[in-house]
């Protein structure tokens, strides 16, 4: 999200700086970039209630106190008499209609509005449009609106399955498909509900007359949609996020005002349609579990003060607000006030360290030790999934709200890694990972894992380059002769996953402490430390494969040959290696295959810039005599 510095000023009574107002932004855990006056905040996906200028100031009310900048109309309004039905009030417990018609031309637009698009760069549309979008901006609250002549006949929303095509009002066919949140009239649907509406119903330059719609959907009901059909929501993004189902007759009359700010109102209407009470959220005032969660001294008094500043309800009990989707616990509270007095703030206490190191981690870096001597690359993933088990344990304060269940198993953690590298021509596998998995049964229970994945290649050298990893490999490598009953490899079917690739997948998943003896002292007599490698960043882009085949006549030039292949050097150059090696001693002839493996992080190169670094790279072997590639 971006904003305007001096939009959210407005919002605050005293006034920071540029400088002092990203600090405090960065305390809160806000991470931004600032680009002249405007800030590109980063949000996590539990924080969707501070996606507006109204959001932002109500965490920044505890540093520079609140104001309200804008106004909102406060006329009565004519009940509006809409033939709606909701037959999903389980996913739209809530939903309001304004209809609003304006006559005559409309204004030039005022200097906060017009900032909103020339500034921040997004694109005007029409009239009532483009008020939708920046009320969603200063309040969050994402409206669709409809051209009010088209809904000629009862308007529907529920969640159903749908299938057929829907033209997007940006004019887009996307084929719906499987359980979706839809408005419909006369069995036609005219808006993928929290996504994007239809083009037969959207609103143009011409239209005096709209019917705006203001609803509260289920995050569960909305995410996933703008992915699935390719729509880029800024709406979406809120919904998924979770707005605040109070806000929507604010919200409204804020529409109307900033209507009446640029055009002559004919007639406004509005109606709501509210499926049950609004539940009311509380967790127990114990500022000592707060003060034992965080190692601090905080008395109740500064510790409810704190949170009301917030926007937290103090009564017997803290009140969550409405907004506030991500608060259900004293973490999440302690969390809230960790952010306010800053965790660099909080006096950190030594750890106390065993002097002599537990034999069992000893153990651990000498089996990753040898499995790196071996070629595997060490994994390092998630420990949270979507999959739920009887015997998972489910958090209460998830940083994203679809991974609350600890893993209980390391298989598809690494199974993920392995597709996401296939995708990008890694032809040679080898993952591992060691990590605590936590269950639950009649207590919490705790046990550090391996898991080994493979596939591929055995590796990138002539004498590999044509093996495929297979169980035999693995076995040989974990030397499980001596207790076959430990050590099971089991293959994993590619049958149900998306991929093209035909080469076998093998997996061993085993607790440390039932790794054989044997192994570790394998590890410990047949290896050095690893060096501290240095992290490379890995490329989104693909990656091309160029062969070629040297032949040698000289054979005394071989040894030059490999020198100038162990020290090339182009940035384009990702990988290089002999596949292939044959001597050929009548003739007195060494033919040597190389692969030169070109990709970059930051574009898909072209055929241009690789015959470039070929050129570059081959130069100074074909120059040598007695050397030549057949063919080039």
């Amino acid at each position: 999200m971006k904003f305007i510095y001096k939009d959210l000023l407005n919002f605050l009574s005293e006034k920071p700086s540029i400088k002092n107002l990203s600090e405090r932004l960065f305390q809160l855990g806000h991470e931004h970039e600032i680009n002249g006056e405007i800030f590109d905040m980063e949000f996590t996906p539990n924080r969707g209630d501070c996606l507006s200028l109204i959001g932002l100031a109500r965490d920044l009310n505890v540093f520079f106190g609140k104001a309200k900048p804008y106004k909102t109309f406060e006329g009565d309004i004519e009940e509006l008499n809409l033939d709606f039905q909701n037959l999903s009030p389980e996913v739209c417990p809530k939903i309001s209609f304004l209809e609003i018609e304006i006559e005559g031309n409309t204004n030039e637009y005022k200097p906060y509005l017009e900032n909103y698009f020339s500034l921040l760069g997004n694109k005007k549309v029409n009239f009532f449009t483009d008020i939708s979008n920046y009320v969603s901006y200063e309040l969050g609250q994402p409206t669709h609106c409809f051209d009010a002549k088209t809904i000629n006949d009862q308007l529907i929303f529920e969640n159903r399955i749908c299938e057929g095509s829907f033209q997007t009002l940006l004019g887009s066919n996307i084929n719906l498909a499987g359980n979706n949140c839809i408005f419909s009239v006369n069995s036609e649907i005219v808006s993928l509900a929290g996504v994007m509406g239809g083009i037969s119903t959207a609103c143009s330059t011409g239209t005096k007359k709209a019917l705006i719609e203001c609803a509260f959907f289920i995050p569960e009901a909305i995410i996933g949609k703008s992915v699935k059909y390719n729509l880029a929501s800024d709406a979406a993004h809120k919904f998924e996020r979770g707005v605040d189902i109070q806000i929507q007759e604010k919200v409204l009359r804020r529409f109307i005002e900033i209507v009446r700010e640029h055009a002559s109102i004919k007639n406004i209407k509005i109606q709501s349609f509210d499926e049950g009470k609004v539940q009311k959220s509380s967790i127990p005032i114990d500022v000592k579990r707060i003060n034992k969660i965080l190692g601090i001294d905080l008395a109740e008094e500064k510790y409810v003060a704190y949170l009301n500043k917030l926007g937290f309800g103090i009564e017997k009990e803290i009140i969550v607000p409405t907004y506030r989707h991500d608060i259900a616990s004293q973490n999440d509270l302690a969390e809230e006030i960790a952010r306010v007095i800053g965790y660099n703030n909080i006096d950190s206490k030594p750890l106390e360290i065993a002097k002599k190191l537990d034999k069992s981690v000893d153990d651990v870096n000498k089996l990753k030790n040898y499995l790196i001597k071996n070629g595997f690359s060490e994994i390092i993933n998630f420990p949270f999934t979507a999959n739920e088990e009887k015997k998972s344990i489910s958090i209460d304060n998830p940083l994203d709200t679809n991974r609350r269940n600890l893993r209980t198993s390391l298989k598809n953690s690494l199974l993920d890694n392995l597709l996401y590298n296939e995708r990008r021509q890694k032809d040679s596998i080898k993952f591992f990972e060691i990590s605590d998995l936590y269950t639950k049964s009649d207590q919490i229970n705790q046990e550090k894992k391996l898991g080994i994945i493979i596939s591929g290649r055995q590796g990138h050298n002539y004498l590999d380059f044509s093996k495929k990893l297979d169980h035999a490999y693995l076995s040989n490598l974990l030397n499980q002769d001596s207790d076959n009953s430990v050590l099971t490899i089991e293959e994993i079917s590619r049958t149900e996953i998306k991929t093209k690739k035909k080469d076998k997948i093998f997996y061993l998943e085993i607790p440390i402490e039932k790794i054989p003896k044997h192994l570790f002292k394998l590890s410990e007599s047949s290896i050095d430390r690893i060096n501290f490698i240095k992290y490379q960043s890995v490329s989104e882009f693909p990656s091309s494969t160029r062969d070629f085949s040297f032949s040698i006549s000289d054979i005394k030039k071989y040894d030059a040959v490999i020198d100038h292949l162990s020290d090339l050097n182009d940035k384009n150059l990702k990988d290089a290696f002999i596949f292939d090696f044959y001597e050929n001693k009548k003739l007195n002839e060494i033919k040597v295959g190389i692969r030169f493996i070109f990709q970059s992080t930051l574009n898909t190169l072209s055929e241009e810039e690789i015959q470039q670094s070929v050129n570059k790279l081959l130069k100074p072997i074909v120059d040598l005599e007695g050397v030549s590639i057949p063919g080039l």
